[in-house]
């Protein structure tokens, strides 16, 4: 059950924040096994997800900032993605079941359920106690204004950790900002804003803050339909009319490589399996390294001491582009052999519906990513 407003204070604002950063880096797994998936890395698709996930590395950033600024220290290190499982953290969206695979409509009507405003739900989604993660930041931003005065106070004693990014353009929180507050709920309105779109009966952003572009929710949309977003005069967007804005050009579906959606066991019955279990492993536990490195050059880059942020913020990306280095030239090009796709009904009789949505198992089927972090 969530807390009780009148008892959400400091303390809880903190905690939802650092469930903020759990929640944004929740996304990026699936946003990646998508994104590495596509055969040739310069179609419109590769391009379009990998402008999402980008922009929810800064949203991560943005929690963590804020996390700092409020004299906690953001718990990086430790995050552990939890797919398949019901919802995001925080309890937000739980009627969501998000599973890492390839880019497919199955994974991109997932996509579009993560990033999706409250008013395209149905009755039933809404009646969460956080159905969207917009709803989940309403939360955060009412506690913040009923704490204005304690928030402005812990911003001012400041904390251990550190304000990163501010050189790339991220959000940071200065203890002498004039209006601390106000800046909170600006960082709130701008995740909110990017995610789902301006507000009710639209999915584009402001045009003065990011000059009308798609949110997220409309970027996916437009994978899913394969056509480009097109605005329509005094027609209100709705779960009714969602298609008829997604008419404009043509967007090109793109070679996928058919990996198998990741079953909860991390492909172990799999491997047991393969013949070849033992080779397919090392290359599996080799990108789970290159994360769990990631996950540890991130939390140094907020928690270590703050002339190394920005050397460790390098290795962190370093380790990224290791990532899709192991995935899409190594992992995917590991065929699971057909007398074990065969079997795995057998092998996931609670999973198999999905994995055999998320995945052709008429084509030859390919390993995928784990996104195990080690360090968790």
């Amino acid at each position: 059950m969530p807390t009780p407003v009148d008892l959400r204070d400091l303390s809880w604002i903190r905690g939802a924040l650092q469930t903020a950063i759990a929640l944004e880096h929740s996304t990026m797994p699936l946003y990646c096994a998508a994104m590495y998936s596509l055969e040739v890395q310069n179609y419109p698709s590769y391009n379009t997800i990998r402008s999402v996930l980008m922009e929810e590395m800064v949203h991560m950033a943005i929690a963590a900032n804020m996390v700092a600024a409020l004299g906690g220290s953001p718990a990086i290190k430790g995050l552990k993605p939890t797919y398949p499982g019901g919802g995001l953290p925080g309890g937000v969206a739980p009627d969501l079941r998000p599973r890492l695979a390839k880019l497919s409509g199955a994974a991109l009507e997932s996509f579009m359920r993560l990033e999706a405003p409250l008013f395209v739900l149905n009755t039933r989604q809404r009646g969460a106690s956080y159905p969207t993660i917009g709803a989940f930041y309403d939360a955060v931003r009412d506690a913040i204004k009923r704490n204005a005065a304690a928030v402005e106070r812990a911003v001012r004693l400041g904390g251990p950790a550190n304000q990163v990014g501010g050189n790339l353009g991220y959000l940071t929180f200065d203890r002498d900002d004039p209006d601390p507050v106000a800046s909170f709920l600006h960082a709130l309105d701008l995740i909110t804003e990017q995610g789902e779109g301006g507000g009710e009966g639209t999915v584009e952003t402001a045009a003065e803050t990011f000059q009308k572009e798609g949110s997220h929710y409309a970027r996916f949309a437009e994978l899913r339909y394969g056509r480009r977003y097109r605005p329509l005069d005094a027609v209100p967007f709705s779960r009714e009319t969602e298609r008829e804005f997604f008419t404009g050009e043509e967007i090109v579906w793109p070679v996928v490589i058919n990996t198998l959606a990741v079953p909860a066991d991390g492909y172990e019955a799999v491997l047991a399996l393969d013949p070849r279990g033992p080779e397919v492993r090392k290359e599996l536990e080799s990108f789970d390294d290159a994360y769990t490195q990631m996950m540890l050059a991130l939390d140094t880059t907020w928690n270590g001491p703050v002339e190394t942020w920005w050397p460790s913020l390098g290795a962190a990306v370093t380790q990224m582009d290791q990532m899709r280095v192991r995935s899409c030239f190594t992992i995917m090009r590991k065929e699971i052999p057909p007398a074990v796709v065969a079997r795995l009904e057998e092998l996931y009789p609670r999973e198999f519906r999905s994995l055999e949505r998320y995945t052709d198992l008429t084509r030859p089927v390919f390993y995928g990513p784990r996104f195990v972090n080690n360090a968790a």
